[in-house]
């Protein structure tokens, strides 16, 4: 794109605008409590657990934000049990990684946060995790012991597995 220079005949390029500078440190934190809890209809004190774990070890800074996934069955404890958080919902196969990989794809994450943790075991996450990182992104993952898919971790630079 070309920008003409007022008062002036002559033209530059205009450069291309970076957005994250302008952003202060932020991490984005996509969460499949039914992957982190362990249960398809994690119950409220599940929910409680994962959450209390969760911001005890990897904490939640002032501008960062975070987005839970599950199926309407498990919605109403979802919310309850993890408070002040944007919630997705989808049922079905594999409902609520695809709400979150949809989150991660397509809501410029990359330009918006520093740090994306992604809070399931599942393979699925593998490829957009492998993106963000091309594009910059610090990856953390957590997962529970022994549910934590190979093209996952590879993916991650960081690893934190959940210990309760």
């Amino acid at each position: 794109m070309r920008a003409k220079v007022k008062g002036s005949k002559a033209t530059r390029l205009s450069q291309q605008v970076s957005y994250r500078g302008r952003f202060p440190e932020r991490t984005l934190h996509v969460v499949d409590i039914e992957n982190l809890a362990g249960a398809a209809i994690p119950t409220l004190i599940q929910v409680n657990m994962v959450q209390d774990w969760y911001l005890t070890r990897l904490g939640f800074g002032a501008a960062d934000q975070a987005v839970l996934a599950s199926s309407h069955l498990g919605f109403i404890n979802t919310a309850l049990g993890w408070p002040h958080a944007r919630y997705r919902v989808r049922s079905g196969r594999d409902g609520a990684d695809l709400e979150l990989i949809d989150v991660l794809e397509h809501e410029d994450v990359a330009r918006r946060f520093n740090h994306v943790v992604i809070g399931s075991g599942d393979g699925m996450f593998g490829q957009v995790a492998k993106s963000l990182r091309e594009r910059g992104v610090r990856v953390t993952v957590v997962s529970r012991p022994g549910s934590l898919a190979v093209v996952l971790a590879k993916a991650a630079q960081d690893v934190v597995f959940l210990d309760f």
